[in-house]
């Protein structure tokens, strides 16, 4: 399959797609990542607890990651507009209930209503490219996981300022502006036509390959490498559905690995300042620490994630995640030693080397499970997202309470570093 060509979109006109998606993708992203400049004004409103915000945050990665699997579900069949037309009222809503709840359990709906919008949208968006691209696929992929974090570091400031002054008028634009580019994304977001699974009622099991792992070499459906450069492009590989997906080895390795690197990276947003100041650093350090996070995870899912359309996907995600495994374990010694700069920086090379992941597992699920049922199996994938955020919180802190800050962030180098030998076995179930 040529997507150049598909249905008139082609060549540089499917990068406007791209934008489309990454803008989507950035304006939901702002319910994770502006979310700390929310909560003190929100906890001051409600006169809530330092637990009960937290558990606001918990709600919303919760059902942001159950409601991928049922709108990747719907969005293989019958394309991106029907989830999109679902998600965008909701996270209008959510947003714009915050802004006007006046309890607790107000919140915790508002923002799991919000949590299923920016779950539908989500899936729709990082998506996009897959089924999009086969030569460059990390590059268009890595556009739009950027663009997670990526805007709402723009957003900040000019948040924090309007929390402050005008609470319910900030949350209801924040509501207005997600919920309008989700609207946009209807309107202009599509699928290849000839992706047989946007046809409505064709079923996962009639496209997927059953018994072998592999395809039948008289088939057909051989596993092209169309970009030269050693990765295999999903555009000839058979379609599994999830139930196929999930009988395979590689989702398993996949799927730990996805757990490591949520529950390691949401340790590192959620505690970094904290950490800082236990090994009595300047609290500058410790500021400018929080900031380097948020940049160096967008830098690494963009820049590391095109890497790997030259260098191969298993074999970028597995030398990075080493190498960042070895940058954290080195923020003991460096903070010990008082050397904020130097501490500052390897906060920020872990995080960097942490990120891409999440812009170049989407297109392994493509390139190992075929574009068809993409969104569904990375939906599913994503759902190691629940299992991580409570290792990066309540896990955390009770390792904290019982090792200790410096050997708590041993233990999860390690558990980086020993994520990113495992990425190294994988290899296509159909090569």
């Amino acid at each position: 399959m040529d997507m150049s060509d598909s249905d008139g979109v082609g060549g540089r006109r499917r990068w406007i797609l791209v934008a489309v998606a990454a803008l989507a993708m950035g304006l939901i992203g702002t319910y994770q990542f502006v979310w700390s400049s929310i909560r003190l004004p929100l906890g001051a409103r409600l006169g809530a607890s330092e637990t009960a915000l937290g558990t606001v945050f918990t709600v919303f990665l919760v059902f942001q990651a159950v409601s991928q699997f049922p709108a990747g579900w719907v969005r293989d069949r019958w394309g991106p507009r029907v989830p999109l037309l679902v998600g965008a009222p909701l996270v209008a809503i959510g947003y714009a209930w915050t802004g006007v709840a006046g309890s607790l359990p107000a919140v915790y709906a508002a923002y799991a209503i919000g949590g299923i919008g920016s779950g539908v949208v989500y899936t729709v968006a990082v998506n996009t490219p897959v089924k999009w691209f086969t030569e460059r696929r990390g590059l268009a992929t890595g556009a739009v996981t950027t663009a997670y974090s990526g805007i709402s570091f723009l957003l900040i400031p000019g948040v924090r300022r309007g929390v402050d002054g005008a609470f319910e008028s900030t949350l209801l634009a924040l509501g207005v502006a997600t919920g309008a580019v989700a609207l946009l994304g209807a309107a202009v977001l599509r699928d290849p036509p000839d992706l047989g699974g946007s046809t409505p009622g064709a079923g996962e099991d009639a496209a997927a390959p059953t018994g072998d792992d592999s395809p039948d070499p008289d088939s057909g459906d051989s596993v092209a490498d169309s970009d030269g450069d050693g990765v295999d492009s999903a555009a000839d590989a058979p379609d599994y559905g999830w139930r196929e997906t999930v009988r395979t080895w590689q989702f398993w390795v996949l799927y730990a690995v996805f757990v490591v690197i949520n529950g390691v990276g949401l340790m590192l947003i959620g505690k970094v300042i904290s950490y800082a100041d236990a090994l009595a650093l300047p609290a500058a350090a410790a500021t400018a620490s929080a900031s380097v996070v948020a940049v160096a995870d967008a830098l690494g899912i963009a820049i590391i994630g095109g890497i790997s359309d030259r260098l191969g996907r298993e074999r970028t995600v597995a030398a990075s995640l080493v190498l960042g495994g070895v940058a954290l374990a080195a923020t003991v010694p460096v903070g010990e030693a008082n050397a904020a700069t130097g501490f500052v920086a390897l906060v920020g090379v872990a995080a960097l080397f942490r990120s891409p992941p999440f812009s170049i597992f989407p297109t392994l699920v493509g390139e190992y499970y075929g574009q068809t049922y993409s969104s569904e199996n990375y939906a599913v994938l994503y759902s190691a997202k629940i299992w991580g955020s409570i290792f990066g919180g309540t896990v955390a802190s009770g390792l904290v309470v019982t090792l200790g800050w410096t050997d708590s962030f041993l233990l999860a180098a390690a558990a980086l570093a020993l994520a990113g030998v495992a990425t190294a076995t994988l290899r296509n179930p159909n090569a």
